[in-house]
């Protein structure tokens, strides 16, 4: 009964992350799911922090939980737009009207589909992953679908974003990409 008890959250965080690579018509108001900022009234709090299982230091939220971003979410293309998405990956959001802060330079926002507005690195959009739960985790890194969640490192000032990875052809049947 334990060994099941032990597979539950495994089994639904994989679930969750399946649906992200599936084909979806879902029409929801992804701006719903956004996270909403913490700190103070009109901000949204970006910091560094260390990742041991990373070896890096990367853009941490106000609560220290690790931040990502998508390959192919380049040069105004959204990818992460479902209801499915952005339960498993979610959106740093910055109330209307504010301004993200932190210790880390070339912060912005940028409005997503749906008109809520979103925190951005070098204009590369920001997210949390659902399967990280406290500050030092990076459980999000390297999962590939549309193309390939990254936790985005302190360093990546210099760099450009990653071009998009060609999905590798699925024996599982999963079929189409996008949300």
């Amino acid at each position: 009964m334990r060994q099941v008890m032990k597979l539950i959250p495994a089994v639904a965080v994989s679930s969750l992350l399946a649906a992200c690579g599936s084909s979806s018509s879902s029409s929801s108001s992804p701006s719903a799911a956004a996270s909403q900022p913490s700190g103070n009234a009109g901000t949204v709090v970006v910091k560094t922090a260390a990742v041991s299982s990373l070896g890096a230091s990367v853009l941490v939220d106000a609560q220290g939980l690790t931040l990502y971003h998508l390959s192919g979410e380049q040069s105004g293309k959204w990818i992460c737009t479902s209801a499915v998405c952005v339960k498993a990956w979610h959106p740093l959001a910055a109330p209307a009207g504010g301004a993200p802060s932190g210790s880390v330079g070339s912060l912005g926002t940028v409005k997503r589909p749906g008109g809520a507005t979103q925190v951005t690195f070098h204009g590369m959009p920001l997210y949390s992953f659902v399967g990280d739960t406290k500050p030092g985790e990076a459980k999000g890194e390297g999962i590939k679908d549309v193309g390939v969640w990254t936790a985005v490192t302190a360093n990546a000032a210099a760099a450009k974003p990653a071009a998009p990875a060609t999905p590798a052809p699925s024996s599982s049947g999963g079929g189409g990409y996008g949300y």
